[in-house]
């Protein structure tokens, strides 16, 4: 029975090791099985990418993109009507940055840093958004901050980033940066405003000669960092004409928000600069110029190679109608005529102007505070300032009527007496009693300034038959019928200077409860009227006729070589707005009226001071009734021509809310601006020869 279980225990045995010996051989096959189907599907792969796939992915690892790079060049100058320059390019060493492909928040601060370990730059853009941007930019900061929020990490990246933002924002006392992370927060903020493949300037001007050698030296470790030029504007006879030139853009300020949009669509960049003002925004096709291209093969995120495929084209020239050593003595005249006014003066405005093709040879103009007496130049004074002006409108009053036909120019002598309208009584400056009445035709008035006859005119003009001391019952249609003849010759109107922000001047009602401002309007004292309005209506009548648009702009030009005045490659043509509808006899009146003024032999002329001016000239003074404030003041004027046949050049000048006692300071200032024009501008030699139109 031992022996029996033995040998059943024995078999027992042997058979459990045949089992367990049996089974581990099958589970190492079926491992080499899956690990051989494991090397099948990789080397079917490796097939398919390198036998049936392998030149197409070779060409996608090697492909590089392509774009183009683009810079700005030169702006267009400006030169005088002589070829000297008004506004210039100032050349700086400046320092760049040309933001990379895909460029990380991460590389602009480390080359930000490193940058600012060479060069010092103004912190005074820097905002309290830019200082925690910078100060985010750092992984280990970020952390830090982020280990303040709850619950950050349930958020996503950007949440995350905007969390920590806003705490930093929060606590600014907590994060305040030394001068040197300032100085770096602002090279990290330019390097963050760039576009990518475009070129910011970090730092335009002011560079030193240390900075520029140390950047130099290091550019290899700062990427897309380069050492250039930049220009900004330059001024070298002053800055009195910069009101009219007008002003660019800094680079940091960059294109004007209300016309973003479009300047994009031209293919500006946001931190372009670009016109701001005047000519330099009327005038920025022309003087912009046109950007170098270069073309930039990137591979990744690195520059593989840069080729200049266009040099870029500096912007063209402007010449101006300006001669530019006239103008600086006219806006000295001007502003020291201003300087010795006293009392409530409010300004002095003078235009120079060529009557046969609009052309300005100056415009000068400042500003007077009274109560301060401090005086300002303001050139554009000349086409936004509206002013009084009194009697220098005097000839387009007897212009209307002529052409009104209620008188002729064998038919035109009325009796200068006082006007006496529903108990108001108005009269000519010498005969305010009736002592000095006297009969007195269409040149005459003139030349005495005569406002009975002006008010009689307008009277006619509406139909109306005056009788002493009765109401004035005319029809309130006189002040447009006054207006509008007066707007034939610019006044009351635009002129057209190719100027931006010129104004129309000022009317003043037209009820029925003013009606007795008709009689004011017809001898000017009721209407406003710009410098440049007066200056082109006597134009109108010194050229024959023909209301000529002004202009500042004479042609736009190219470079040449040495960096001049290439060739014209368009001239300004004067532009005729309107003919006046008169006849030889009818001008003929009214130039006689104004050569009469100065040279006439009436005791009452009012331009006599005026005679010595050679060549002599034709005018007309005005003397406007004015207040400032409540105090009674007197606006003095003068629209003028020279020499008075065949005339070269006309001036019209304005001083409002002079003392009331103020005598003659136009025509003082008169003989001062024709002298500097005489010897600065234009040979008295020159007059005979020159063309009697050139519209």
């Amino acid at each position: 029975m031992k022996n029996f279980f033995n040998r059943f225990t024995q078999n027992q045995s042997r058979r459990g090791k045949t089992t367990t010996t049996s089974q581990i051989p099958f589970r190492m096959n079926f491992l080499f099985i899956i690990v051989g189907l494991l090397f099948v599907a990789l080397i079917a792969q490796l097939a398919y990418l390198q036998i049936l796939h392998g030149t197409q992915l070779k060409a996608e690892v090697n492909r590089t993109d392509s774009t183009v790079e683009t810079n700005n060049v030169q702006r267009g100058m400006v030169f005088d009507s002589t070829g000297r320059v008004l506004v210039g390019n100032k050349s700086h060493q400046a320092i760049s940055y040309t933001k990379g492909v895909n460029v990380l928040s991460g590389d602009m601060y480390r080359i930000a840093n490193r940058l600012g370990k060479y060069l010092t730059v103004s912190t005074g853009s820097l905002t309290t958004r830019n200082q925690a941007d910078y100060y985010l930019a750092s992984d280990k900061r970020l952390k830090s901050v982020e280990a303040k929020i709850p619950h950050i990490n349930e958020y996503s990246t950007s949440t995350a980033y905007d969390k920590a933002l806003n705490y930093v924002l929060n606590h600014p006392a907590q994060y305040k940066l030394t001068h040197q992370q300032a100085n770096d927060a602002t090279i990290y903020a330019k390097m963050s405003g760039a576009y990518s493949l475009s070129t910011t300037y970090i730092k335009e001007t002011g560079v030193t000669s240390k900075e520029l050698s140390e950047v130099g030296e290091h550019l290899g470790e700062m990427p897309g960092v380069k050492v250039g030029t930049s220009w900004t504007r330059d001024y070298p006879y002053g800055s009195s004409l910069k009101s009219i030139i007008g002003t660019v853009s800094s680079e940091k300020v960059g294109l004007p928000d209300n016309k973003v949009n479009q300047f994009l669509a031209q293919g500006y960049s946001r931190n372009d600069s670009v016109g701001q003002s005047y000519l330099e925004e009327q005038y920025e096709s022309v003087l912009r110029g046109t950007k170098s291209q270069t073309q930039v093969e990137v591979s990744g995120t690195k520059i593989m190679k840069e080729v200049k495929k266009y040099g870029g084209k500096k912007g063209d020239n402007l010449q101006l109608t300006i001669n530019a050593g006239f103008q600086k003595k006219l806006q000295s005249l001007v502003r020291t005529a201003s300087t010795n006014a006293s009392g409530n003066s409010t300004g002095v405005y003078a235009v120079v102007m060529n009557p046969k093709n609009g052309a300005v040879i100056g415009m000068a103009g400042v500003d007077r505070n009274p109560s301060t007496g401090k005086v300002t130049n303001n050139a554009l004074g000349t086409i936004n300032s509206s002013i009084t002006m009194g009697s220098v409108v005097k000839g387009a009053m007897i212009s209307g009527a002529l052409m009104d036909g209620v008188i002729t120019p064998s038919n035109n002598t009325l009796t200068d007496m006082p006007i006496t309208v529903g108990g108001v009584k108005k009269a000519s400056w010498f005969n305010k009693n009736g002592g000095a009445n006297m009969a007195v035709n269409a040149s005459t008035a003139l030349e005495v300034s005569s406002n009975s006859y002006m008010m009689q005119l307008a009277m006619k003009e509406a139909g109306f038959q005056y009788s002493s001391g009765a109401a004035l019952t005319m029809n309130t249609s006189i002040f447009s019928k006054l207006r509008g003849y007066f707007n034939q010759f610019g006044l009351g109107v635009k002129t057209g200077i190719d100027l931006p922000g010129e104004t129309t001047g000022i009317a003043g009602s037209s009820s029925k409860a003013h009606i007795g401002n008709a009689l004011d309007e017809s001898f000017g004292n009721y209407d406003a009227y710009t410098t440049m309005q007066v200056a082109q209506y006597m134009s109108t009548i010194a050229n024959g006729g023909y209301r000529i648009q002004p202009h500042v702009l004479g042609s736009i030009r190219g470079t040449n070589k040495n960096g001049g005045l290439g060739a014209v490659k368009a001239s300004v043509t004067p532009t005729v707005l309107n003919e006046i509808n008169m006849t030889s006899a009818e001008r003929k009146l009214v130039t006689e009226g104004l050569y009469d003024v100065v040279h006439g032999t009436n005791t009452y002329k009012t331009g006599a001071e005026l005679s010595s001016i050679k060549p002599e000239i034709s005018a007309k003074t005005g003397t406007a009734q004015t207040y400032y404030k409540g105090t009674e003041t007197v606006t003095l004027s003068l629209a003028s021509y020279a020499p008075s046949t065949n005339p070269q050049v006309v001036l019209a000048l304005a001083m409002p809310n002079l003392d009331y006692n103020a005598e003659d300071n136009n025509m003082k200032l008169a003989k001062q601006i024709y002298a500097a024009y005489w010897s600065m501008v234009q040979s008295t030699s020159t007059i005979n020869s020159s063309s009697s139109s050139s519209y």
